[in-house]
């Protein structure tokens, strides 16, 4: 015959320690209010870079022999220097911005690197545009009218690797995901809540220090029946 067990609960056993979940949204309006403010400053900021190339770039140089318009010095590295200049201010720039928001919002947060990368990179655009517009005439026949034959005149600023147009925003993200990840505020460890029922601790304290005059508990090893002495064979 087998005999049916069923279950029981224990009332006296605390139940396991709970995690309190954060009511806190993940992104508030604040976070973005900054990421738009961030988008909106470092965006502008493409002035000065524009203004930087314009006036740091190395120079090629044109000369006209009256009939049409060649190189001064054919050997000259300059077209490779302006596109060394820009990408070296983009990526200053982009240090320097990336600073800037850390020590302005040291917590971090998905909105403020959101705001960082897209306003870094309307800022290489507008450099880049602002800083052709900024330099020598685009218009080379009218220069050299006017310059005369044979006297040099500098060529139009031209930016001839487009891939430097991502210095500014890729080095602004990493760098700005690096000050969070070295100097950027934990998040606090989560807290634990302990319930516990009215009688638990009743219970508890009776099991350890019985009542004057109540029976101990019984040991079972004390209390165990000795086996039966076995009967010998018989013949």
């Amino acid at each position: 015959m087998t005999e049916a067990v069923t279950s029981y609960d224990q009332p006296d056993k605390p139940p396991l320690p709970s995690a309190s979940p954060s009511s806190e949204p993940a992104v508030s309006a604040a976070d973005i209010r900054d990421g738009a403010a961030i988008t909106l400053v470092v965006g502008v900021s493409g002035v000065l870079l524009a203004l930087l190339w314009a006036w740091l770039a190395p120079r090629v140089q044109y000369v006209s022999n009256g009939e049409a318009v060649f190189l001064k010095n054919t050997e000259s590295e300059a077209r490779i220097g302006a596109d060394a200049t820009f990408f070296l201010l983009s990526a200053g720039l982009g240090v320097l911005s990336a600073v800037a928001v850390f020590l302005w919002r040291r917590r971090g947060g998905v909105p403020q690197g959101v705001g960082l990368a897209v306003g870094s990179a309307f800022a290489a655009l507008l450099g880049w545009r602002l800083g052709l517009w900024l330099g020598p005439s685009s218009d080379l026949a009218a220069v050299a009218r006017r310059m005369g034959k044979g006297v040099p005149f500098d060529a139009p600023l031209e930016l001839m690797a487009h891939g430097t147009l991502l210095a500014w925003p890729m080095a602004a993200v990493i760098v700005h995901l690096a000050l969070t990840a070295l100097w950027g505020p934990r998040d606090p460890a989560p807290t634990m809540s302990m319930t516990w029922t009215p009688g638990s601790y009743a219970a508890q304290a009776q099991a350890a220090d019985p009542a004057p005059g109540s029976p101990a508990p019984a040991d079972p090893a004390t209390h165990a029946p000795e086996p039966a002495a076995q009967e010998p064979p018989r013949p």
